[in-house]
């Protein structure tokens, strides 16, 4: 029967004897945990002698003698003669020394296991009837893959010391378009501080009963949770040594006040890290067919809040026929953005399309004009949420089908 255990390696001394590949490979290893090591072989495989003169190992260019145990915390056998590995296992035996053998049907008293670090969890998978380390390296990636889909219980039972935000970007809305990093950290969460869009929905029906989940949703014109409280529920949450997780709709640094929510785990002394998001930009527009930069159509997009002034830039990005302009929350700005577009001079023909509910089963795309964009959204209700594309690439004739339907609308 094999025990598992974690052994500490930091600091400590370990002793590889023998210089070929899977040396190597395990020593790479090692000093990944911090160890020091020492290698004893008459010759070196190429990327051993790298790592030997980039670390600046001890090496004895000779064949291994029993006096080299001395000082050792592990040994690694790995000579390619089994009759080598089998005395240097059985002496470690009797000095009581852990020592990992390398030969094909020949064990020593530890093994190494095939493993991947999952967040602050170590995943560790070995054989129990013989070595067999591509059967242990398949199972254990088949176990991070259930990271992937939040399918590991992975949040800590022990009270912590200290609590932690992570500020997670979303996506667009559908699960699976989401990070394995934010599926990892939503499955360690203690508290959920979670916006209207996103894919909020779909996670939380994942979660243990007792994860905490605070809905602060802003909608147009009503904002129930002001940015201020926001900040005081993550760094309150926090301070009581639980592990949050502000996940947001699309980016935490598009458009998604990511930044001041930063600055006041910051200013509480709060451990804050970013995982990113695919920002709705970009996203919404793909699902609709749309690039928002193209080969000989769109060498730059500008992205902007359309609840905001419209700025100098803003109006070149707009004048400019060779840059995509997206405006995100830009419904109820859409009559003074049209009439600033036309003012500048930019063509009445000029393509627009408004992707609203983006990759969700409710999506809808309507392909416009910007002389007729006001109109037409009136006429079909636009409603948030919305994207709107201004540029060469919003037209239906780039990509699809060729369509000279304006106004059409496509599901």
């Amino acid at each position: 029967m094999t025990v598992m255990l974690g052994v500490d390696l930091d600091g400590r001394d370990v002793l590889l004897v023998g210089g070929g590949a899977v040396a190597a490979k395990r020593l790479r290893r090692f000093l990944a945990e911090g160890a020091r090591a020492r290698i004893v072989a008459p010759v070196l495989h190429g990327e051993m002698a790298r790592l030997v003169e980039d670390h600046g190992l001890v090496w004895r260019s000779r064949r291994f003698r029993g006096a080299d145990l001395a000082g050792a915390w592990l040994v690694h056998a790995a000579t390619g003669d089994p009759r080598v590995d089998r005395e240097v296992a059985a002496r470690c035996e009797r000095k009581r020394i852990l020592c990992v053998n390398a030969s094909d049907g020949v064990h020593g008293s530890a093994r190494l296991t095939a493993q991947a670090e999952v967040g602050d969890v170590t995943v560790a998978v070995t054989s129990t009837v013989g070595a067999d380390p591509r059967r242990s390296v398949a199972v254990r990636d088949a176990i991070v893959d259930l990271v992937g889909e939040g399918r590991l219980p992975l949040r800590r039972r022990r009270a912590a010391r200290s609590g932690r935000v992570d500020l997670v970007g979303g996506g667009p809305g559908p699960a699976d378009l989401m990070t394995v990093r934010a599926r990892r950290l939503l499955s360690e969460a203690d508290v959920i501080v979670t916006d209207r869009l996103g894919p909020s929905a779909e996670i939380v029906r994942g979660l243990d009963p007792d994860v905490e989940v605070i809905d602060v949703g802003k909608h147009p014109g009503r904002h129930p949770v002001p940015q201020e409280e926001i900040n005081r529920i993550i760094v309150a949450r926090a301070t009581e040594g639980r592990r949050v997780v502000r996940l947001k709709g699309g980016d935490p640094f598009v458009f998604g006040r990511g930044g001041e929510e930063m600055q006041a785990c910051l200013a509480a002394g709060i451990p804050v890290d970013v995982t990113p998001g695919i920002s709705s930009a970009i996203a919404v527009p793909q699902s609709a067919g749309i690039p928002v930069t193209h080969r000989g159509t769109a060498a730059a997009f500008h992205v902007v809040n359309g609840q905001g002034t419209l700025g100098d830039g803003t109006l070149a990005a707009l004048a400019d026929a060779t840059v995509t302009t997206v405006v995100l929350m830009g419904v109820a700005g859409l009559d003074r953005l049209v009439a600033a577009a036309l003012a500048r001079g930019v063509p009445a023909g000029r393509p627009m399309a408004f992707v609203e509910s983006g990759h969700t089963p409710q999506q809808r795309t309507t392909r416009t004009t910007l002389g007729h964009a006001v109109a037409d959204a009136r006429a079909i209700s636009l409603r948030n949420p919305a994207v709107i594309v201004i540029g060469e690439v919003a037209s239906a004739r780039l990509l699809l089908p060729a369509d000279d339907t304006i106004g059409a609308v496509l599901a």
